[in-house]
């Protein structure tokens, strides 16, 4: 039996939702300002969902003043530990059991299939919640060692009130990476969801009261990267910023930074990963499903995704079928179907944009295996999966961030020139090895300049895994595992002398 419910039971619940239209600052739903609202449109089928307050400077400036007088009143960064893990726990129990709500409030949102969506919502999400909140009260600090009359200690300090500023690819997986670890350590929160998708982060403020956090702690301004995002950038009181999305939005954060109070930025950003398959890997299911998997989850809007599959002649050929045949069977279309493969592109601005891409690639001279354009049939922002062989690795395609269903074929000989291509990019956030060589296995991933390597696999890791880039991929700055609270927190030392 399914696990999953059938579509109308989906339209059903979708047709309950109350969509989320105001921001949230300080602990209550708001209007801008300035009072302007922008669309908020379901990309899979072009219809308004509703509007969103559109907020800017004015809205963001109130939200860090809340922010910041809960911050130095210690409601939430002077907690207990313990209370500030109960809260968290409480959290993700409520976002599993909101799970559903949330799934199809986020499918509307941005065109990802329910199954997906409940996946990462049921799942992972509450995961980053519990993994942080059993995190608060399991950090210590150091002491150094020292003369006799001399104590030194090194704590670890939240660092105050930060902007977290998301994407829409992962709408609420995404806030669970960044606020989970954020508020396990004590800060205050100011996050603006991507415009794209603001609903589903909306949601989870809500739930966040519910599950005992003080108002202020968390502040939610939905709004354009132009206003409300270089808002927060800009802003003199914030203490960091995380951010993820595109290389070229990164870079302004770095400039906001620069041209305000010189606040630490940590960018998890843009990618053109490989996927190296050496002859003597085995063309079986892990390999055929990793390698659909790579090019075309979340319909390829994926910064890791593996577009770049890098494939030794002497298996391409049987690659290419067992790959062809799964794309083929690909299903494009409604969301809201658990039957659906793959929903739409986040928008009908973005769709145009990867089938501009695809027609580069046509015009470049890859041969067009599979799909090649819009689905038809279908009236929304939808792109059918496509497969390029014989891509040059001096292509457009094969050097920039499409962030669509594109899977593209370089055929090499051997491991140095499959190594040597894979190297060749300006990104360094994720690559995936395939070959029963261990040997092999270990020499191209210590040699590969980026974040993630996955073996025989395609995998980004989970909760207790760091991830970011290298190069244009990111900063030192790293989600998840331990080594996300780092981006949140200062080092003090606290030097006692002794009579």
């Amino acid at each position: 039996m399914s696990a999953y419910k059938s579509a109308e039971q989906y339209r059903m619940i979708a047709g309950r939702l109350t969509l989320p239209s105001h921001a949230f600052i300080d602990g209550d739903w708001t209007a801008a300002a300035s009072g302007e609202v922008f669309e908020n449109v379901d990309p899979a089928t072009g219809a308004r969902l509703g509007t969103v307050a559109a907020c800017d400077g004015v809205d963001v400036d109130r939200a860090v003043k809340a922010a910041r007088r809960v911050f130095e009143a210690g409601d939430w960064s002077r907690a207990a530990p313990e209370q500030r893990k109960a809260v968290l726990l409480k959290l993700a129990d409520l976002v599993r059991a909101n799970a559903e709500e949330l799934a199809v409030l986020e499918s509307l949102d941005s065109g990802k299939t329910i199954k997906d969506c409940l996946n990462e919502i049921s799942h992972e999400v509450p995961t980053f919640f519990q993994w942080y909140g059993e995190l608060a009260d399991k950090a210590f600090g150091k002491v150094a060692p020292t003369a006799e009359k001399v104590v030194a200690m090194i704590v670890k300090e939240p660092i105050g009130v930060v902007g977290l500023v998301l994407p829409w690819n992962f709408p609420l997986l995404m806030a669970a990476w960044k606020l989970a670890p954020a508020l396990a350590v004590g800060c205050s929160a100011v996050l603006k969801p991507a415009e794209q998708t603001p609903l589903s982060a909306l949601r989870l403020a809500e739930l966040a009261m519910e599950a005992g956090l003080p108002p202020g702690v968390l502040n939610v301004v939905p709004g354009f990267g132009e206003t409300a995002g270089q808002a927060i950038g800009r802003h003199n009181d914030i203490d960091a910023v995380s951010f993820t999305g595109s290389t070229e939005v990164g870079a302004y954060f770095l400039n906001y930074a620069s041209e305000s109070n010189l606040k630490p930025v940590g960018l998890e950003m843009g990618g053109k990963s490989p996927m190296i398959v050496l002859d003597d890997a085995d063309i079986d299911d892990t390999l055929v499903s990793s390698a659909i998997n790579a090019a075309f989850w979340n319909g390829g809007q994926n910064c890791s995704a593996n577009m770049r599959q890098i494939v030794d002649r002497k298996v391409k050929d049987a690659f290419l079928d067992r790959v062809l045949e799964k794309t083929r069977a690909l299903v494009v279309g409604d969301p809201l179907d658990p039957a659906t493969d793959l929903g739409s592109m986040v928008s009908a601005e973005h769709k145009e944009r990867v089938l501009s891409y695809i027609e580069i690639g046509k015009a470049e001279g890859a041969q067009t295996l599979a799909g090649g354009g819009a689905s038809e049939g279908l009236a929304g922002a939808f792109v059918d999966p496509t497969v390029f062989d014989n891509v040059d690795p001096q292509m457009r395609i094969a050097r920039e961030e499409i962030f669509g269903p594109v899977l593209g074929v370089i055929p090499v000989d051997g491991v140095d020139e499959a190594l040597a291509i894979a190297r060749d990019t300006d990104y360094g956030l994720h690559a995936t090895i395939f070959t029963r060589d261990i040997d092999k296995a270990f020499h191209l991933a210590k040699r590969l300049p980026c974040g993630t390597v996955a073996i025989n696999g395609f995998s980004e890791g989970n909760v207790t895994t760091p991830f970011g880039g290298y190069k244009r991929s990111g900063s030192m700055a790293r989600d998840n595992g331990t080594e996300a609270i780092d981006q949140y927190l200062q080092t003090k030392t606290i030097w006692l002398s002794l009579k």
